[in-house]
């Protein structure tokens, strides 16, 4: 069952077979679910799960692809009556179009999911909804909610920022960008009320990453200023020695 805010997408979705049937009404939706996932920006999930607690089976378990845990995780655990149970989740996989059209079967195959623990978290929630994104093709990791916000800020909050601020800093010379440009501001294309929930929503990490990576900058830029050849040439074989490591 899939719900939206649109008809249209209701009646596409239903076409593509990427759901059986639809409805505009989450609180309807919901009645008889055994589990139920909710994919919107941070701040909609929890008032979503505030307004369809009242009309869930004792028994399901809520779950969620949401891109920070922390408040997330507090928030819903406190709304949730005893009988139901939360299990946060974040599969590292998608791309910045939005949609059903741009749906792909294939997106999480070979991807990290990584669950939430928290002191509430029952195990046998946690197993069934990591048996769920196995069949998806997914490769799990469980963390505590603190510890997937303060790596996802690193490896994928700061990334947005970078893109975002290089696309803002090439205004006026964009009509030159070529393909790499455009490989590395992909995300910058994403929208914008999810990623600001994102960032608001995880502000004490996103801080300290961008503290990190302002270090790394400066450091970067003094070296160029005085034209120490031989450590901005080290510094570039680290960076590459790193990313290589990436996907063996």
């Amino acid at each position: 069952v899939g719900v939206c805010r649109h008809q249209s997408s209701i009646n596409r979705a239903k076409k593509l077979g990427a759901i059986d049937q639809g409805s505009l009404d989450y609180k309807s939706a919901v009645r008889g679910a055994e589990l139920v996932i909710l994919a919107s920006p941070i701040k909609q999930i929890i008032k979503i799960t505030k307004a369809i607690s009242p009309y869930l089976d004792q028994g399901c378990i809520v779950t969620d692809a949401g891109s920070t845990k922390e408040e997330l995780v507090r928030s819903i655990e406190k709304i949730l009556p005893d009988g139901l149970d939360f299990v946060g989740a974040h599969p590292l996989a998608g791309s910045e179009k939005r949609g059903v059209a741009f749906a792909d079967a294939d997106l999480f195959k070979g991807a990290i999911c990584i669950l939430t623990r928290s002191k509430k978290t029952k195990s046998a929630a946690l197993e069934k909804v990591a048996r769920f994104w196995r069949k998806l093709g997914a490769r799990i990791k469980v963390l505590s909610p603190a510890r997937h916000d303060k790596v996802v800020a690193l490896i994928s909050h700061l990334p947005h920022l970078a893109a975002v601020q290089l696309i803002k800093a090439a205004k006026g010379n964009l009509s030159f960008a070529a393909r790499g440009f455009s490989d590395t501001t992909r995300i910058a294309s994403s929208e914008a009320e999810i990623w600001t929930d994102i960032f608001l929503s995880n502000r004490k990490f996103v801080i300290q990453a961008l503290d990190k990576y302002i270090e790394q900058l400066k450091l970067t830029r003094e070296l160029i200023r005085k034209e120490d050849r031989t450590r901005l040439s080290a510094e570039f074989r680290k960076a590459k020695l790193l990313r290589d490591t990436l996907y063996k």
